[in-house]
């Protein structure tokens, strides 16, 4: 489990240069964006949920421009960030919230959009929930995440120092699947990309994730500072294996959409159509 307000303070702390540092966001939003291309679609109400700086809604809003767009994020410094980046008389509101407890109404949006937040999210069902309370029947849901095998070389080059929890866990692109159809969304498509990123030192991947806020946030980690030795240790076995000595870093990137469901029955509560009950003779 991710703790919220660790999350939430160093998305603060890493709002002034995120858009910089996190490039990771910016090759997802590429790929979420490209796929949503050939979909036939007329929004007039937007969530970009979990919005950080805003780009996302940014790139959106050249292509829907007469819908409303709702940023939502968990940091204030975020949505102060792309509050200052919106344009004059767009149709823009900024919320400060929850993604798994959305402060709006049923089927209030055409589409909702997610960018890198179930990576962040301690509840995903309750996010995938949400959505689909909040989605009109048929509209869509975009989102872009990281799968399993996201930073392992990282996870392992600290599983040989300590057994305390460094990385945070990312969710199967089957699960997510299982839970967007949970929720009562329909027809999820999914599919998976990867990326390599390769890194000269330690120094300079530890401060793109600090300048990225995409440190551990993890509940169950060692609430002490990490010794020097064996930070060093880490970094070392980290490296190991190549001869310039550089880190490489795979990410697999998951993308996918489904669609609003529409009003979900209480289970306790069935409604029969009166029409279509037979008369007998």
């Amino acid at each position: 489990m991710l703790r919220l307000r660790d999350i939430q303070r160093r998305f603060d702390h890493a709002a002034p240069d995120f858009d910089d540092a996190d490039f990771v966001h910016a090759v997802t939003r590429d790929g979420m964006l490209e796929r949503l291309e050939p979909l036939l679609l007329q929004p007039a109400t937007i969530l970009d949920l979990g919005s950080a700086t805003g780009a996302t809604g940014r790139r959106l809003r050249q292509r829907f421009k007469r819908a409303h767009f709702v940023s939502l994020d968990l940091s204030r410094a975020m949505l102060g960030a792309a509050r200052k980046r919106r344009r004059w008389f767009s149709r823009s509101t900024f919320v400060q919230a929850n993604a798994g407890r959305l402060p709006f109404a049923d089927a209030a949006f055409d589409m909702v959009v997610s960018n890198q937040l179930l990576p962040w999210t301690p509840d995903p069902q309750a996010v995938f929930e949400q959505v689909s309370r909040v989605l009109k029947e048929d509209g869509v849901f975009a989102f872009a995440t990281l799968g399993p095998d996201s930073l392992r070389e990282l996870a392992r080059a600290w599983a040989g120092i300590d057994d305390q929890a460094h990385v945070n866990p990312f969710p199967d692109m089957h699960d997510i699947g299982d839970g967007l159809v949970r929720a009562g969304l329909r027809d999820p498509v999914l599919d998976v990309d990867r990326l390599q990123v390769t890194y000269e030192t330690p120094d300079r991947l530890f401060a793109d994730l600090t300048r990225a806020g995409a440190r551990n946030a993890i509940a169950e980690r060692s609430r002490g500072l990490v010794g020097r030795g064996r930070f060093q240790a880490m970094t070392e076995a980290l490296a190991s294996g190549r001869a310039d000595g550089k880190i490489v870093l795979d990410l697999e990137l998951v993308y996918g959409h489904c669609w609003g469901g529409g009003p979900r029955n209480d289970p306790m509560n069935y409604k029969i159509d009166a029409n279509r009950i037979p008369l007998r003779g």
